[in-house]
């Protein structure tokens, strides 16, 4: 898979390949885990710009309150409550 966007996107995208199927990361633990801490809202952008949504899991990265936030693939919030839930 050829991924195509700013280096920071990319960063984003190969770190979410790697959350295990059944676990979730906050949008502050991604942004920390790329070493950017403070770059939350960018990490979240590029979350969503995400040009493939089951192949980079970006349904497992939710807000640091523990709601959801959005869901760019197909069926936005909806499909996103259901790909957590087939993994818990």
């Amino acid at each position: 898979m050829k991924l195509k966007g700013t280096a920071l996107q990319i960063k984003v995208w190969k770190y979410l390949i790697k959350i295990p199927k059944g676990k979730t990361k906050t949008y502050l633990e991604v942004a920390k885990a790329i070493g950017k801490p403070k770059a939350v809202r960018a990490v979240a952008n590029a979350v969503g710009k995400n040009p493939y949504p089951i192949k980079i899991p970006c349904h497992r990265v939710i807000r640091s309150d523990g709601k959801l936030g959005g869901y760019s693939g197909p069926g936005g919030i909806k499909t996103k409550k259901r790909l957590l839930s087939l993994e818990r």
